[in-house]
């Protein structure tokens, strides 16, 4: 009887242990997904995080990840670095996702993927462009953060050759937001244009949220620019065009 009773016992023990496994084998494997869904970058953050539900609805109808589902934890930074900070260490501490994917701005990536990096959980940076972005720890013992947008390194040089080598282009003016992605984007576009041995005739700086930008234009326009090059998003870009059209500036 004893003897029974000890085999039964152990078959609970066994079964409890499977069942456990068995739980913990269907268990989602959290992925976070960070950008802005609202704001001035909500349009590339929107299409960013659609594209990733399609990819986890892809992967999970095929059975997952190791026989399990993965499970998208998405949250909104607003494009505001103090906001994506707060979102990492949520996603990190609380959620407890196993990696990232996302950042749209430049900013917002270099402010908030330290975190990951402190905590030893991958980023993917599928959008940001930042030169630095994936190079922030490269000195370190690991680097946690990758990418597969084409950094400014690469982007910066194809805007100059266009402007410069295939238009014809003498005097170019730089606009640049005075976001990280802006100021670190123009400090790509010189390093290009230093290289194709051209000078910019005026390098002039917006806010985001500015709706008038005719006074970097004229200063533009007065130091003889015969093309603008920029960075910066969506909203004020199109203020540049509005403004450019106002001065009569084609």
């Amino acid at each position: 009887m004893r003897q029974t009773r000890r085999h039964l016992l152990a078959a609970v023990a066994i079964s409890a242990t499977f069942a456990s496994w068995s739980a913990q084998a269907a268990d989602p494997i959290k992925i976070g997904v960070s950008g802005p869904f609202t704001g001035g970058s909500s349009s590339m953050g929107v299409s960013m995080r659609d594209g990733v539900k399609l990819a986890i609805d892809e992967i999970n109808k095929n059975g997952g990840v190791l026989g399990r589902p993965l499970e998208g934890v998405y949250r909104d930074e607003e494009a505001r670095n103090e906001v994506g900070v707060q979102v990492a260490q949520e996603l990190i501490n609380k959620e407890k996702v196993v990696a990232d994917v996302g950042f749209i701005n430049t900013g917002v990536a270099l402010a908030s993927q330290r975190f990951y990096q402190e905590a030893e959980i991958p980023v993917i940076n599928n959008v940001a462009t930042g030169t630095v972005i994936s190079t922030q720890f490269a000195k370190e013992r690991a680097n946690y953060i990758f990418r597969t947008a084409a950094s400014d390194a690469i982007q910066a040089p194809m805007i100059v050759d266009e402007a410069v080598t295939r238009r014809g282009f003498k005097k170019p003016a730089i606009l640049a937001d005075s976001t990280n992605y802006g100021q670190l984007g123009r400090e790509d576009l010189e390093k290009a244009l230093t290289a194709k041995g051209v000078k910019p005739v005026a390098t002039e700086k917006f806010n985001i949220g500015d709706t008038d930008m005719t006074s970097q234009l004229l200063r533009a326009k007065e130091a003889g620019a015969d093309v603008i090059l920029t960075y910066g998003i969506g909203p004020e870009l199109a203020q540049i065009a509005n403004g450019m059209a106002k001065l009569g500036w084609k």
